[in-house]
């Protein structure tokens, strides 16, 4: 994807209404292909996410995966593979408050966030 991303319009398909966008889109992710299922998901005015719609038998934690952060984390995979200099390890400092902030807390992968809880 090129730094403006891909540009379209919006027209009409019969009866509804459809997102056209440029061929290279398509090109570049092949996984978009025609026929394809999408979801869209609007995070504000003027700013929509869209990401297949996979079927939940083939991805077991379809239901509790959240688009934006996985966009949030394919944006970070990105960045980390074209700019590896900007990483750096936790310099010794960094590590003791992080153990010194975590001290006493016990988590495991089954907890559960509650719903009343914003990140």
């Amino acid at each position: 994807m090129s730094r403006s991303g891909f540009k379209g319009s919006i027209t009409t398909t019969g009866r509804s209404e459809a997102l056209r966008l440029d061929k290279a889109l398509f090109k570049a992710h092949p996984e978009f292909r025609q026929k394809a299922k999408l979801r869209a998901y609007v995070l504000g005015p003027g700013t929509m996410l869209v990401t297949l719609d996979r079927d939940e038998a083939a991805d077991d934690d379809a239901a509790e995966r959240d688009p934006v952060v996985a966009a949030y984390l394919a944006f970070l995979e990105r960045d980390m593979a074209a700019h590896p200099e900007r990483l750096q390890p936790f310099t010794r400092g960094e590590v003791a408050r992080i153990e010194a902030l975590t001290a006493g807390v016990s988590v495991s992968d089954d907890d559960a966030i509650p719903d009343d809880v914003t990140l």
